[in-house]
């Protein structure tokens, strides 16, 4: 294949993944990315890559819209190979997909490597779903009783207006986000990877 071909390996089957319709659905992948790069500069030890290459076996090489690691110095589950390539399951993916039909095989694999976290915006469904990691499956997350927002459990502070961010209302996944990065249990987290990137 040419060199410029984007193709993901699937438990050893080639995918080429749909063309990217309208402006608006290019433009969704670069909100998501800009949502967790946004955490990322406030949660040193963290990294966020776009479309970037993630090696999980020979059998398995995809490049999801967006991954968010906790880098290895600080503990983090993924290493690098001599190449820069992610080794191992991210702890986090987000994509951006038509619908939910081109990932199910997917959602099976990030499940089965243990990303602990996968959030998949449809859009064409104009839905977003967060999942988490439990145990051996898969669960969604539900919005906080008290804000509405979504909340990762592996990256505190990591606190997402759905629809906000579908209806492509920046500003107010900024304000979300913003609350989230300067709670308690984010200045915790930091403290943390403070101290494993010591040890």
């Amino acid at each position: 294949m040419p060199p410029s071909t984007r193709a993901e390996l699937v438990d050893g089957e080639v995918f080429l993944p749909s063309p990217v319709r309208k402006p608006a659905d290019g433009s969704k992948r670069l909100d998501l990315a800009w949502f967790l790069t946004h955490y990322r500069a406030y949660t040193p030890g963290s990294d966020s890559g776009y479309n970037c290459t993630v090696r999980l076996c020979g059998q398995n090489e995809v490049q999801p819209t967006v991954s968010l690691i906790v880098r290895p110095e600080y503990g983090g589950q993924v290493a690098f190979d001599a190449g820069g390539f992610i080794l191992g399951a991210p702890e986090l993916v987000a994509e951006v997909a038509v619908s939910s039909v081109g990932i199910d095989r997917k959602f099976e694999m990030y499940r089965r490597f243990g990303v602990r976290e996968y959030i998949i915006h449809r859009t064409e469904d104009e839905a977003l779903d967060w999942f988490a990691l439990r145990g051996r499956r898969f669960v969604s997350l539900v919005p906080d009783k008290a804000d509405g927002l979504l909340k990762s459990q592996t990256f505190p502070g990591l606190w997402l207006d759905a629809p906000a961010l579908i209806r492509r209302d920046l500003l107010a996944v900024l304000s979300a986000l913003t609350r989230g990065v300067q709670s308690p249990e984010h200045a915790k987290f930091v403290k943390q990877l403070a101290k494993r990137r010591g040890a």
